[in-house]
Parts: C-alpha cells; structure tokens; sequence
C-alpha cells in the first residue's frame, strides 16, 4: 500500500554500471484511502436516518421551537394510533409502565424525557400517559411535534393598505 520502487529505463543503466539498486519511488497511493473514506460515508448516510426512534405516529404540527439537546441519549416514550404505549421501540403494557419509568429514571442523570403521540389520539390519553411519566420520576416532559404547523398568528403582522 505504501511506497513503491522505480525501475531504472535500460539507457540509464549502461550508463551508471555501478549502481544496479533500484530508488524508492516518493509518493503514495492513496487510492485505497479514498475508496475505505467513500464506503464509511456510505455507510453512515444510510445509517444516521435508522437512529431515530422506530415507532411510526403522525405527529401533530406545530409552530414550536426545538428544544436544547442533552449529553444523554434522549428517553422517548410513544403513543400510537391505536394507544399502544412503547419506551422507545418496546411495547410496554400499562400497568408496567410507571415501575419501569422509576426503574429507568434511577439510572439517568436527568429527569428530561419526550413525548411522541399520535394526532389522532385523544387529549385525555395523552394527559393520562403524562401523569404516569411523571409519576415514574421524569419532571420535564417534551412533546414531539412536526414543524411547519399552524403558527396560531404569532407571526403574522396586520398589513399596511396601500
């Protein structure tokens, strides 16, 4: 992979008699480098969109702003359609969702945890699952949304007629 030897052209050596070693060549192939670079590329622009949480909802859409990133691995609790609740990619059944919460809010630092409901869900089952994450020790609830929502006139100004 590295340096190569260049061979002398038959002219040059009848000229110099005395030296038959071949001289190293100077430069490098990178070649090899370039291609490993490409396939990691590759291999992460098709990765990075699979790290996000698996579960498919339709979010509502919003005019909210994101909210800060954390150091740790963001905890995400879903709400489908059809009212499954899921920590992340697990299904969790109800009764087991609050001491699992306790169990994972022992072993975090932060008390930050998000919110993926449905739009098709009702207000009350959304409250409710609220309350058991509160109940399970997570203080700072974030509620995941789309952007591109209806923005409620926070952004439109009255017009000037003229």
């Amino acid at each position: 992979m590295g340096a190569g030897v260049a061979k002398q052209a038959a002219g040059e050596h009848r000229r110099r008699r005395g030296r038959g070693r071949a001289q190293p060549m100077a430069e490098i192939n990178i070649t090899p480098f370039v291609d490993v670079m490409l396939v990691l590329l590759i291999i992460f622009m098709v990765a990075a969109p699979l790290m996000t949480v698996g579960v498919p909802v339709e979010l509502p859409q919003t005019a909210a702003n994101a909210l800060p990133s954390d150091e740790e691995e963001p905890l995400t609790v879903t709400v489908t359609e059809d009212g499954l609740i899921m920590i992340q990619t697990s299904e969790v059944p109800e009764a087991e969702l609050v001491p699992r919460l306790q169990a994972i809010a022992a072993e975090r630092t932060g008390t930050r945890i998000y919110l993926r409901a449905d739009g098709q869900n009702a207000w009350t089952r959304v409250a409710q699952v609220m309350g058991a994450l509160n109940a399970g020790g997570f203080s700072d609830i974030g509620l995941v949304t789309d952007a591109g929502g209806p923005a409620m006139g926070a952004d439109t100004a009255p017009q000037p007629e003229g």
